[in-house]
């Protein structure tokens, strides 16, 4: 039985901020999907790393081609290409994983060939295994056409590798190579270049980007989406649950620096009107994720189809409930505690 949708309020601009994380932003495809049947919500622009790059620019592209029908329809287009493709990937469960129901493919040989090879051998020391599989996968789910010209704005990071610093493309510079570039794990592949510049993932340099939504957008909500986990209970033991959880830390960090300068500039932002009044208008909102706490970060390589829809599933789920403890919020004031994100500094 699908979930009932919130009481009808007055609409709302928003924005919103999605984080990436490889096959767990099926994750994100159930929240956003969840998002697109709340009428009341005119989703104005998206901000997206790596998995959040691609959801941003599958669904824009789907909204200006077919409204909110259209971004779910090419939303659950393109993830379904993505485990179509999986099925010939090295990367897959063992039996006795399959068996007991985990999604982990850390008893996976291709994984761990994976995991042992990318620690000592450069990706360009490597053969070439010709074009990434994701590019053929993009180029058949975005119309690069229609998100140029479409009324969602689109914000897509990437992190140059000679300056160490995010680049942002928007609507009419987006290409598969810079969705490719968002997504590009230096351990993995080779930087891709766009314009001789070589870039690697986008998550080094904002994860996602948020400013663009304050400074650019006319919204003042942002939903943000978050895939890395924050906090994980215990110490991390073993050598790859140590560089896991150190990559988590990495990650989350560009984005938990950016939430921080954002409230600074909103407590010291005039309200009145002015250059700030933007920034003190600023409402920050977050969907929990709590499904990923559970996974280890071998299945972000996982693309099962049972694996992408039960992620978004849980993603739905995330979304109904925020929508019905926070959905009045909406508009109005904002959810995340912005003075919690000052405390000691």
């Amino acid at each position: 039985m699908p979930p009932s949708p919130t009481p009808r309020r007055d609409r709302v601009l928003v924005d919103l901020a999605l984080q990436g994380g490889g096959s767990h932003g099926a994750f994100t495809w159930g929240v956003v999907d969840r998002l697109l049947e709340e009428d009341r919500l005119d989703i104005e622009g998206i901000s997206g790393t790596s998995a959040g790059a691609m959801n941003a620019a599958v669904m824009a592209s789907g909204f200006a081609l077919g409204g909110r029908d259209g971004a779910r329809a090419a939303l659950a287009a393109f993830w379904k290409r993505v485990s179509v493709a999986a099925v010939f990937s090295p990367f897959q469960r063992g039996p006795v994983d399959k068996l007991l129901g985990r999604w982990t493919l850390e008893n996976s040989p291709g994984y761990l060939a994976m995991d042992l090879i990318s620690r000592m051998i450069s990706p360009y020391d490597l053969p070439s295994m010709g074009p990434n599989p994701l590019e053929a996968i993009l180029r058949e789910s975005v119309d690069f056409a229609a998100l140029a010209a479409g009324p969602m704005k689109v914000f897509v990071t990437a992190t140059s590798v000679r300056t160490g610093r995010g680049r942002i493309f928007r609507n009419r510079d987006i290409t598969a190579e810079a969705l490719l570039a968002s997504a590009c794990l230096p351990q993995m592949f080779q930087a891709v270049e766009i314009d001789g510049e070589p870039y690697w993932d986008g998550g080094f340099a904002g994860n996602p980007t948020l400013f663009p939504l304050v400074s650019e957008l006319q919204s003042d909500d942002t939903i943000l989406v978050p895939i890395n986990p924050i906090e994980r209970p215990g110490t991390p033991r073993s050598a790859r649950d140590i560089l896991d959880r150190v990559n988590e830390i990495s990650f989350n960090a560009v984005a938990l620096k950016e939430l921080k300068m954002l409230a600074l500039l909103r407590r010291a932002a005039d309200p009145g009107g002015g250059e700030g009044a933007n920034w003190a208008r600023m409402r920050m909102h977050v969907v929990q994720n709590g499904v990923v706490v559970g996974l280890g970060a071998s299945s972000k390589l996982n693309a099962e189809w049972p694996f992408l829809t039960m992620l978004r599933d849980e993603g739905r789920g995330a979304a109904d409930r925020f929508l019905a403890e926070h959905g009045a919020a909406i508009g109005h004031r904002s959810t995340l505690d912005f003075d919690a994100l000052l405390d000691g500094v």
